[in-house]
């Protein structure tokens, strides 16, 4: 079983391009299975003995270690991906995961912003009063040597354009901080994106992501400069830097946009998925066709896409029960 693991892991890199991030959660997944069916001093389980009873007691197990419901049905999914797998190579005949029902979930449905709130908060940003200066953004201390001034509010000019572009463009991180270059024509503005299981498409974007991406351009070739020659290499290619001049992570994207969120309206719990969530539902409020913006956020199925019908149901009701006389 474990070398089949060891397989199925690297056919999910090699093969079907997926993102680390999706490697591991797998490997833990098929590592915590493999641990339940393997108590100490026992041999480690013959694959072709796995039956659906085993991963029905598993599921139950891990109802028991008070998983959530969600957690169980990916681990479950998990499952079914890797016995697919073993059918294919002729590891087992069968997918005993097929045979266990996955627990039946609530429906959620994304909490947006309404647009103006959207677009106070990205031009609260854009204004000649940065946040941090009037909301108590604590002052990064100063670089040894360094040359340029201000450091932290010219790093506003990077997040602003971030912003601007994931919202404009609902853009999932990854695909955010894996831009390069040679992906943005500037003059007709657009993207070339690389998706889940590294499909293309292109996306346009708007005057405002714009605006934020030539405002951005010198702090960037700034950062490049300033490391050049330094401990850590920089990445020439890479849009979006850290301070070193290396490509900007996941992790630290999801840190900007909380960081300003939160400066700006404590309430809001917002993430990089959200501006990707008000960029399909405002579309779809204002008239946008669901197949083409399936085709903006590169969903494989339309399915995945009408989730963003719930939410914009949701604000009209809102905009009903706050306006309507004898709401």
């Amino acid at each position: 079983m474990k070398r089949a693991i060891e397989k199925f892991l690297e056919y999910l890199r090699s093969v079907k391009y997926s993102s680390p991030h999706t490697v591991a959660n797998y490997a833990k997944d098929l590592g915590q299975f493999q641990t339940y069916l393997t108590p100490p001093g026992a041999q480690p389980p013959d694959l072709r003995k796995i039956h659906h009873r085993l991963i029905r007691e598993f599921v139950g197990h891990l109802h028991e270690q008070g998983l959530q419901k969600t957690s169980i049905a990916r681990k479950l999914a998990t499952l079914r991906s890797f016995f697919k797998y073993c059918v294919r190579e002729g590891y087992v005949q069968s997918n005993p995961a097929r045979l266990v029902p996955t627990p039946k979930l609530p429906k959620r449905i994304p909490v947006v912003l309404s647009a103006e709130d959207m677009s106070g908060f990205l031009d609260q940003l854009a204004s000649d009063k940065p946040v941090h200066a009037s909301r108590r953004i604590p002052p990064r201390a100063p670089a040894p040597n360094a040359s340029v001034k201000n450091e932290e509010s010219l790093m506003v000019k990077r997040d602003l354009a971030i912003l601007e572009l994931l919202y404009a463009a609902g853009l999932r991180v990854s695909e955010l901080t894996g831009l390069n270059l040679t992906d943005i024509e500037q003059r007709d503005q657009m993207l070339r994106v690389i998706g889940k299981g590294n499909k293309e498409r292109i996306v346009p974007y708007g005057a405002q992501a714009a605006a934020a991406l030539r405002a951005y351009w010198p702090l960037r070739e700034g950062l490049l400069r300033e490391n050049a020659g330094g401990l850590q290499p920089v990445d020439p290619q890479a849009v979006f830097l850290n301070y070193m001049g290396s490509r900007l992570t996941v992790r630290s994207v999801g840190r900007i946009v909380k960081k300003y969120a939160r400066l700006t309206n404590i309430n809001w719990d917002l993430h990089p998925h959200s501006l990707r969530h008000a960029f399909a539902t405002h579309l779809l409020a204002d008239g946008a066709d669901l197949r083409a913006i399936q085709e903006l956020l590169g969903h494989a199925s339309l399915a995945t896409t009408q989730k963003y019908t719930h939410a914009s149901i949701r604000q009209l009701m809102d905009v009903y029960d706050k306006a309507h006389p004898h709401a």
